[in-house]
């Protein structure tokens, strides 16, 4: 990359402004109550709060999460001129939002969870995350934290002394996310087991949304949620959620290798599109039968990720469903500078191959159905870090997906050379796991 292309992408990223996050409640029938329900009174006036963790919404831009009867239906940004009311403003934007479809039939009480926070020297951020966790309204969850590698007792002290029993502490020594998971999914007590991170805000909802599914279809092994972002208030934060962030939109999808989908012919192998590890849920029996995470995947290890994704496709090949839930709402904290998105770029380009390594040492019975989409894999991965030109610093984020600030070509390099590496990187976790068990 030449000096004055190198000057430019790091001057579009300085020119990326803070932009505030914000949740709108307007008045009326929740989605799933049919065009025949009786509207809540028109006159009522929309709610506009402050994002997780914000300040009070003022003028500027605004990245706000748009509710129908608590139900999370779309998101949008909205410019608030100086002297006007955001809350006006961001109303009448969200007025022009389309309802989603009904989903059908809400499921059932969902089933006992249990929910696992893996987490390593981050107390403060794990408090905020264990505190809205407790504040669910699942009739019936426990709380495990597994403590993974830690090198101070800051997390045993925070779970042990600050929540009186209501949260249960596992140690896990040995460094690796997936290491982590399995320790949790081992201590698990519930018929479903979900997972989420320690730099998350859980929706009260959430766990309920995650895991009633469950009730109503003995088919279904695995649910992901929708992620928001917590803060939009570095370049590297608006960079990120303006090319897509974690979210997967606001439809709910299922995913059923007994009938695959007809716009995906990469289908199971491009996991990306199933959700993420931040909101992902499991039905404890089946992941515990598929052998649970690879243990050399994820974040921790040289392989850099992909446990989540692995966990996904492994639970796809047995036949079971996996099911997008957009009403199953986290906030996510994202990493907040240039060097945390270069890491995080080439964490995923390694975790994308890592995983896929880790499937085919674990179940090589998928290689030919991999090898016949390898084409379009190939296509899919260009795709996946292309880079979009463009002469400004573009708008920030309002509709996912839509890449409107340009993605600089060095995250994209950084993501293509990660995946060259995540094999590698697989390898090198599988030896560095056996000597870390060894030594124990």
């Amino acid at each position: 990359m030449s000096g004055g292309t190198t000057r430019r992408e790091i001057d579009r990223f300085l020119a990326v402004r803070p932009v505030q996050v914000a949740e709108l409640e307007l008045p009326g029938p929740a989605p799933e109550a049919g065009p025949g329900a009786s509207p809540a009174p028109q006159d009522a006036p929309p709610e506009l709060r402050p994002g997780p963790g914000s300040p009070p919404v003022t003028h500027g831009e605004v990245f706000a999460l748009v509710r129908r009867a608590g139900v999370p239906v779309g998101t949008l940004l909205v410019t608030v001129p100086e002297g006007r009311d955001p809350r006006e403003e961001v109303a009448a934007a969200a007025r022009r939002l389309p309802v989603p479809d009904d989903d059908g039939p809400r499921p059932g009480p969902p089933p006992r969870t249990t929910v696992v926070v893996a987490t390593r020297e981050r107390a403060d951020r794990l408090a905020r995350a264990v505190d809205s966790l407790l504040a669910q309204d699942h009739p019936d969850f426990d709380v495990v934290v597994v403590d993974n590698a830690p090198v101070t007792p800051a997390t045993r002290e925070l779970v042990e002394g600050g929540y009186g029993g209501r949260v249960r502490y596992v140690r896990e020594p040995v460094p690796g996310l997936a290491r982590a998971h399995n320790a949790g999914l081992a201590a698990a007590s519930g018929e479903v087991v979900a997972f989420t991170d320690d730099d998350v805000v859980a929706d009260p909802r959430w766990l309920s949304e995650l895991t009633a599914p469950f009730a109503s279809d003995p088919h279904l092994g695995c649910t992901t949620g929708l992620i928001l972002p917590a803060r939009l208030g570095t370049p590297a934060q608006v960079l990120l959620e303006s090319n897509g962030g974690f979210a997967k939109g606001f439809a709910s999808r299922v995913f059923d290798p007994a009938d695959p989908p007809a716009d995906d012919p990469l289908f199971p192998f491009t996991a990306g599109r199933f959700g993420s590890g931040a909101a992902m849920a499991f039905r404890t029996e089946v992941l515990r039968a598929v052998g649970g995470f690879d243990a050399a995947t994820g974040t921790g290890t040289p392989a850099k990720g992909g446990d989540d994704l692995y966990a996904f496709v492994r639970v796809l090949a047995e036949g079971h469903r996996l099911r997008y839930v957009p009403r199953a709402l986290v906030w996510h904290h994202h990493r907040e500078t240039w060097r945390d998105l270069e890491n995080q770029a080439f964490g995923y380009g390694a975790g994308l191959t890592a995983y896929l390594t880790a499937v085919l040492v674990r179940r090589p019975a998928l290689l030919p159905a991999l090898l016949r989409r390898l084409p379009g894999g190939l296509a899919h991965a260009r795709r996946l870090t292309a880079v979009r030109d463009g002469d400004g610093p573009g708008t920030a984020p309002g509709g996912h997906d839509g890449r409107d600030h340009p993605w600089p070509r060095r995250l994209s390099r950084l993501q293509r050379r990660g995946m060259l590496y995540g094999p590698l990187g697989y390898v090198r976790a599988r030896r560095a796991l056996r000597r870390a068990v060894t030594a124990r």
